[in-house]
């Protein structure tokens, strides 16, 4: 700072023209900083507003193969990328912490932390055994600790099962243990290995010509008909499991059922047909039920209304499902006049209809229908994780009066819009199915939608994207089994590979009247194996 005054100008005129000039530049770096705040909310916006766009056309490619709109998302997806590039660091600083003689800890910077069952490796620095002053011996006072996370590439090993044959000097009687069971006999992978290709396949959405790619750069050629027959042979192991899954699904009393295209290749031209995959989902949670939740999935090779029809001709409760047709002959009487199966509709699709209207043509009438059953979400949403009878008697006081008052304003307004408009046809898909949208509030374990097997379904759809097309009807009959242990796992808290991993070292010897003790929620780990 002395040297600083020094050199300032004697003269009080010099000094005036100095301080003007440092007035300018301030004017203009302010103007700058100003510019660059603009420049950066501009970008922000511009941010926001692509991730609308994003997850606008998100939601209209869902079970859809548009390419058009696919590259549409991806062209948004970039220039996302490029401007969040751009963007200051928002992240914190790597956190620091020191500790004192005393043991104590301090923290200089907050930070999520990381977990810490990770392992840890310790580096100390520490280049100084005396000090660089006088020469003298240091002592440690604190220290200070910055944790980076770090990441290790996977790597292969090979276990070798060596089975000493050995030769009693006695009797000369040979012993030697025999050789464990392994998922493909006579095959070259672990059970690890396979729960990693298959969940990289089905989890990951990796195919396996591109697991093959990835696995030759870490120095091992597998081919892909090699995977493809360890596929193969996984599926046909866990078949019993899958049926153990399905029959559990099945025995309660509320099912959600969807379903979504697959694209399967047409043996002999090269072209592909729209196959299906059904999903059947059990989950008791939100009312709190008992029973573990699980998924189980069903391939067909069109979607024939006797696929859904066959798998629950034995089953008795309430059907949570959209519109399609093919669930009608569930819903009649049977020879005794009963009714063994009951509809319960989705109102997220009712909402989801209205709604593109509204978006589409700012349409009152439509933002008003909008405003009613946002209301009827909002009970819904109250009550979640309420037991049956809180939840019945709730919907009883108020979700039935909204019904009311939305099947009215349905009515009265469908009267004057024309009745070949969007919204007169999302109206009129209301009323045709409302005592099986109504009949959600006579039970407290019913759903007001069936997100929850929309939600299922979704996998599939992000699969699909990646797959093209499945290779033939049997490919999409593995990938439906597949996805029943993976979803499954997932639904209970499991780490899927761990659980595929688990399943494939035992299932082999494992005993068929036992085959419960597999299931997701009842099987049993070792320590430090199974984490989500």
């Amino acid at each position: 700072m002395k040297n600083a005054a020094s050199n300032l100008p004697t003269d009080i005129v010099e000094l005036h023209a100095m301080i003007a000039q440092m007035g300018q530049d301030l004017v203009v770096k302010e103007a700058e900083l100003e510019r660059a705040k603009v420049g950066l909310q501009f970008k922000s916006l511009e941010v926001e507003k692509l991730k609308i766009q994003l997850a606008r056309l998100r939601r209209m490619n869902f079970g859809q193969s548009s390419e058009k709109l696919t590259c549409e998302i991806e062209q948004l997806e970039l220039q996302l990328e490029d401007l969040e590039g751009d963007a200051p660091d928002v992240e914190e600083p790597a956190a620091e912490t020191s500790s004192d003689d005393e043991g104590k800890k301090k923290t200089s910077s907050p930070r999520r932390k990381l977990p810490e069952d990770l392992p840890r490796d310790e580096i100390v620095h520490a280049s100084h055994e005396n000090c660089p002053e006088c020469g003298g011996t240091l002592k440690t006072v604190s220290e200070s600790v910055t944790e980076v996370l770090d990441y290790v590439p996977a790597h292969f090993r090979v276990i070798r099962h060596v089975r000493p044959a050995r030769s009693c000097r006695c009797c000369e009687t040979m012993v030697q243990d025999p050789m464990p069971s392994l998922p493909v006999q006579r095959g070259l992978p672990s059970p690890n290995l396979l729960a990693h290709v298959l969940i990289s396949k089905y989890c990951d959405h990796q195919p396996l010509y591109r697991q093959t790619q990835i696995f030759k750069r870490e120095g091992l050629e597998l081919s892909r008909s090699l995977m493809a027959g360890w596929v193969g042979k996984s599926a046909e192991l866990v078949a019993p499991l899958i049926e153990a899954i399905a029959k559990h699904v099945k025995s309660g009393d509320h099912i959600h059922t969807d379903d979504t295209t697959v694209p399967v290749l047409k043996p002999g031209n090269g072209k592909t047909k729209q196959a299906r995959q059904w999903v059947y989902l059990r989950d008791e949670r939100p009312h709190q039920g008992n029973a573990p939740p699980a998924v189980f999935y069903r391939y067909s090779p069109d979607r024939k209304g006797e696929h859904p029809q066959a798998e629950l001709a034995d089953y008795h409760g309430y059907l949570h499902a959209d519109g399609y047709s093919g669930y009608n002959k569930l819903y009649q009487p049977d020879e005794t006049g009963k009714t063994r199966v009951q509809e319960i509709a989705c109102w997220a699709h009712v909402r989801r209809k209205t709604h593109d209207v509204y978006v589409a043509t700012d349409s009152p009438i439509a933002k008003g229908g909008l405003d009613l059953i946002a209301h009827l979400f909002e009970i819904e949403r109250r009550i979640k994780g309420k037991t049956v009878e809180i939840r019945r008697q709730i919907r009883q006081a108020e979700s039935v009066q909204v019904l009311s008052q939305i099947k009215t304003y349905f009515e009265s307004n469908l009267r004057k819009i024309p009745g070949k408009s969007e919204l007169a046809g999302a109206m009129r898909y209301a009323l045709n199915r409302w005592d099986a949208l109504s009949r959600y509030t006579d039970n407290g374990s019913c759903e007001i939608s069936n997100n929850a097997a929309e939600r299922a379904i979704r996998p599939l759809a992000l699969g699909r994207k990646n797959y093209l097309f499945a290779g033939s009807d049997r490919g999409g009959e593995r990938a439906a089994a597949i996805y029943t242990l993976i979803e499954s796992a997932k639904l209970n808290d499991l780490d899927p590979k761990a659980y595929l991993s688990k399943v494939l070292d035992q299932i082999a010897d494992h005993p068929i009247n036992r085959i419960q003790d597999l299931l997701p929620w009842n099987i049993v780990f070792e320590p430090d194996t199974q984490t989500q």
